[in-house]
């Protein structure tokens, strides 16, 4: 059976795709996400940790060289 792209079981048959989405969204089955990974985990805290120890001028000028490097 293929996965779906959080590693989750789907229907290889098209028709029976369509009918396990359908009862996803009519409610008859519940879909299940597996939980994010430590590293997934970790990095969401190292940058929230990371913009609060910036001060608001150096986060400015972060996103700003990031916009120049991204438009030129």
């Amino acid at each position: 059976m293929p996965t779906g792209p959080q590693g989750q079981s789907r229907p290889a048959d098209t028709v029976q795709n369509a009918v396990h989405v359908a009862k996803i969204a009519t409610g008859e089955i519940e879909e299940t996400k597996p939980k994010p990974s430590g590293k997934a985990r970790s990095g969401k805290a190292g940058g929230t940790a990371r913009a609060k120890a910036l001060s608001k001028e150096r986060r400015s000028e972060i996103a700003r060289q990031a916009a120049q490097a991204r438009w030129s």
